[in-house]
């Protein structure tokens, strides 16, 4: 096994500037270079990528997408030494990933790493590694400065299983979310609510953000961005052609992508001026005064489902003629949620569960935001008898 002698790191942002500090103080001979021509306090650096690739034994690349690792490869690949090993660390897609394995050959190590940059520091990343054996042997020393190598196939597998694990955590963030807004709806009061978080499944988040998530610190220099997780739940969404919800879910514009995922925690919930057609919709069955719908809807409107076997659209005063003006018999036992609400702009969607005596139905509402604030555009439903 020969270990190489000059590592070059392309991309010295949080993740490949910790990696360089790591290296270096492990006493490798590192050089960096950037295109944003940011330096770093640990390692040399160069502002000629060719130069800086042309005697490096391997070349690892710490760069946000799979558009900047062509854009870069294709840049220096003529610089490059037919024995020198590129080692991807990059958060790629899958097909992506394989292009480049086919692209570099037998001298390509594709080796996306679990963890963040105070993992990058300590030595404590897990990395799937997928390379042939003598590349992977060659390059294993390094990987092992930087944590635990756990070998997979090929280039793609390693790719697609980072996504999944990022999605575990977009997961956690956004559970984390969830809980903090329920807290704060119940009037409970934060440094309790993170005791008790602490104690379950989102307990090492919820322990690592803190002092942000309890107001005692701004946030600090990000480890691990909310533009960098969206962008890995887009990557996800589109390789399994399967919807992602944390993909638009991170990417909420209120939040700075260039913000610690923990910022992502704290959003605000949707403003109540969205909800308000909602609880008008509600307040109609709950009184069976159909006044409150004409409140919750606009005039255009159309409430469609499957009624009697048969497909219905009525019109709004169609469906406002099914009410009396009283409340069900059995309207103490009946209750209504809403379950979702997503807002994108002037255009929002919702969901919300009522339960009818024997029959439970499932609400799904487009809402538009008009000059006098949100109303219903339409409504679709299934009863589930």
């Amino acid at each position: 096994m020969t270990t190489p002698h000059l590592i070059t790191i392309l991309g010295l942002g949080r993740m490949g500037d910790a990696i360089a500090t790591r290296l270096a103080a492990q006493g490798r001979d590192v050089v960096g270079w950037t295109r944003s021509g940011r330096t770093s306090d640990a390692v040399r650096t160069t502002g000629d990528a060719h130069e800086a690739v042309a005697k490096a034994d391997l070349v690892l690349l710490a760069l946000f997408d799979g558009p900047a690792c062509r854009q870069v490869l294709d840049d220096v690949r003529d610089s490059l030494r037919p024995d020198t090993i590129v080692l991807n660390t990059s958060t790629i897609a899958p097909a992506e990933a394989s292009q480049l394995a086919r692209h570099l050959g037998p001298s390509y190590v594709h080796a996306p790493l679990l963890g963040s940059v105070p993992a990058a520091a300590a030595g404590a990343l897990q990395i799937l590694a997928a390379a042939e054996h003598d590349a992977l042997d060659r390059v294993r020393p390094v990987l092992e400065a930087l944590g635990t190598v756990r070998r997979v196939d090929d280039a793609a597998t390693a790719a697609a299983l980072k996504l999944i694990a990022n999605s575990s955590l977009a997961g956690a963030v956004l559970a984390l979310r969830d809980a903090l807004r329920q807290a704060d709806a119940l009037g409970l009061p934060r440094a309790k609510v993170l005791d008790v978080l602490e104690l379950g499944q989102l307990g090492g988040l919820v322990a690592r953000k803190r002092p942000f998530l309890a107001g005692q610190s701004a946030p600090a220099m990000a480890e691990f961005t909310i533009g960098a997780l969206a962008k890995d739940m887009a990557l996800l969404a589109a390789a399994s052609n399967t919807p992602l919800r944390s993909a638009a879910d991170l990417a909420d514009p209120t939040a700075d992508p260039e913000a610690d995922i923990a910022v992502a925690a704290t959003v605000p919930a949707v403003e109540d001026t969205v909800l308000e057609p909602l609880r008008a919709y509600i307040r109609g069955h709950a009184t069976g005064d159909p006044t409150h719908f004409h409140d919750a809807f606009l005039p255009t409107a159309h409430i469609e489902g499957i009624r009697d076997g048969a497909f219905v659209s009525w019109r709004l005063e169609e469906y406002c003629a099914l009410f009396d003006g009283r409340p069900a018999a059995d309207e103490p036992t009946r209750f209504r949620r809403i379950d979702a609400i997503d807002v994108h702009g002037t255009v929002a969607t919702a969901t919300m569960t009522l339960s009818h005596g024997a029959n439970t139905f499932t609400d799904i509402f487009l809402l538009v935001r008009v000059d006098d604030g949100w109303r219903i555009a339409n409504k679709a439903y299934h009863r589930h008898s």
